[in-house]
């Protein structure tokens, strides 16, 4: 399974999602790579403190870099990085000219590599990069934060997957969209959740994640939250959306 988790708004949780669910996927014993397609590069702060020589940027530019070329270990058995770092930004301008620019991630991908599980952190655009973490996934999923806004450009989010599916990838799947800084204690939670589930019903995961102190710090630790607190209920609720998505294989 390779996996997009996409949403144009920023400050939904997309970071947290990718990084938090990429190692507990590697802890129930499959082999995982992060891929951090944002120039900001957050989730690569967030798993590691090093600097890195080889990025993604390499990856794309680079006809002969391949995965294992850029791939590096983390603290998580099992979870290996493939780094990014702010020439993403040029790496888009540059890509712009190129013929077949939306398949370049796609390329790379199908020469091979011994991955279960890709998990691709994009920047909160619907730009090239995302383009492209979309056209070469198998799976789509959209954190959507338990606000008032939340569904702010969800629209345009949607449009996209359904282009990219009926023109490019047939084969993408969104599945599906997860509640995070969920707080059960709030009305307004509750309600969005409503609406959500209402509006997408089974695309919806069962799991919600929650608002967590414990979550709010791990970056700062450059730990997943399954090493930084693993009692912790962010840790628990990662643990169970890991689950769910492994449970997603052959469905």
């Amino acid at each position: 399974m390779i996996i997009t988790v996409a949403n144009q708004k920023g400050g939904v949780g997309k970071t947290d999602l990718a990084a938090n669910l990429s190692s507990c996927l590697a802890k129930n014993g499959k082999k995982v790579l992060l891929m951090d397609l944002d120039p900001q590069a957050n989730a690569t702060t967030y798993i590691t403190d090093k600097k890195h020589r080889k990025t993604t940027s390499h990856l794309l530019l680079d006809g002969k870099m391949k995965i294992c070329d850029i791939a590096v270990k983390t603290k998580v058995e099992n979870l290996y990085l493939a780094p990014s770092s702010q020439h993403l930004y040029a790496t888009q301008i540059e890509l712009l000219n190129d013929v077949g620019m939306q398949f370049k991630l796609k390329k790379k991908l199908s020469e091979g590599h011994d991955f279960d599980y890709i998990v691709i952190d994009t920047p909160p655009s619907l730009g090239l990069l995302t383009i492209n973490a979309l056209t070469a996934s198998t799976h789509v999923i959209v954190p959507v934060q338990t606000n008032y806004f939340a569904l702010d450009g969800m629209e345009m989010l949607l449009k996209t997957v359904d282009r990219i599916k009926e023109e490019i990838n047939p084969g993408l799947d969104l599945r599906g969209f997860v509640l995070t800084m969920y707080d059960k204690r709030s009305k307004l939670s509750g309600e969005i959740e409503n609406i959500v589930r209402g509006k997408f019903g089974k695309k919806v995961m069962e799991t919600n994640i929650p608002v967590n102190v414990d979550l709010a710090i791990s970056p700062k630790m450059h730990e997943p939250i399954i090493i930084s607190n693993k009692e912790s209920r962010g840790a628990h609720a990662y643990v169970n959306l890991a689950e769910e998505i492994i449970n997603l294989e052959g469905n």
